[in-house]
């Protein structure tokens, strides 16, 4: 499971005026602000660009756009892909569009998103303080594929309800006595599976590495999480390989 909501995307005018800094091209700049991004779709309420006839967002949950408003040229468009399909050295124009967003997933999905340590920033709900702030339920986990197991069906319930039982026991217990010795119970306890919100910083290079790799991944979360990088505006400078090709 993955949640993904309150995106932003900023720095595309500066991206574009930096990227033609080493060639004095500014002259052939066509990018401005003369279009504000409003459309929206009527399913999701997702915001999508201008030229969009469909969204094909709406598997994704519950996405909205808080868009700058700034339109990207052909000519710009044009030089942004070309720099792109040549690696991370000539596209890194790509570095100062960042992306803010809030995801919640498992943390055996974030103790992978960690390996993106260059360009990211995250700030997260934190299990070292507010593990005891409410009972814990199924809900608070991915479990999504642990009840589809035809006859250990009944063990895969009954295991993971000893799991929701003793963490509401620790907790209960830390909650009248203080005593840390449940909050480690909690802490020590608490399956792979328990869903974190963290509000992340990227930017369209680490989106680019992470499409790159991810997109066929045997994780759900992975697929779901480049399916929403193919959404973002002007995604194709992303999707875009250093060899030259996109993605089929």
């Amino acid at each position: 499971m993955i949640k993904i909501e309150n995106i932003q995307v900023v720095g595309l005018e500066p991206a574009i005026r930096g990227m033609r800094n080493p060639m004095n091209s500014w002259d052939k700049s066509d990018s401005d602000y003369r279009i504000v991004l409003s459309k929206k779709c009527d399913a999701c309420g997702r915001y999508m660009l201008p030229d969009d006839d469909s969204c094909d967002g709406c598997e994704i949950n519950d996405m909205q756009f808080n868009f700058e408003g700034y339109t990207i040229g052909p000519n710009d468009r044009d030089l942004m892909l070309r720099l792109a399909r040549q690696g991370p050295v000539h596209g890194k124009y790509r570095r100062m569009i960042v992306v803010y967003v809030d995801i919640t997933a498992p943390l055996y999905w974030w103790k992978q998103f960690d390996t993106y340590q260059v360009g990211t920033v995250k700030n997260s709900c934190s299990t070292m303080h507010k593990i005891h702030a409410k009972e814990f339920t199924l809900e608070d986990f991915s479990s999504e594929y642990l009840i589809c197991w035809g006859d250990v069906e009944k063990e895969v319930l009954v295991a993971m309800k000893g799991v929701l039982d003793a963490l509401n026991f620790a907790r209960n217990k830390y909650l009248e006595t203080k005593d840390e010795r449940y909050w480690y119970q909690m802490i020590q306890l608490l399956p792979n599976s328990y869903n974190q919100k963290r509000t992340v910083m990227l930017n369209y290079e680490v989106l680019a590495n992470i499409y790159q790799y991810r997109w066929n991944h045997k994780l759900d979360e992975w697929r779901e999480f480049c399916v929403w990088i193919d959404s973002l505006p002007y995604s194709d400078i992303i999707a875009c390989s250093s060899y030259g090709e996109d993605r089929e």
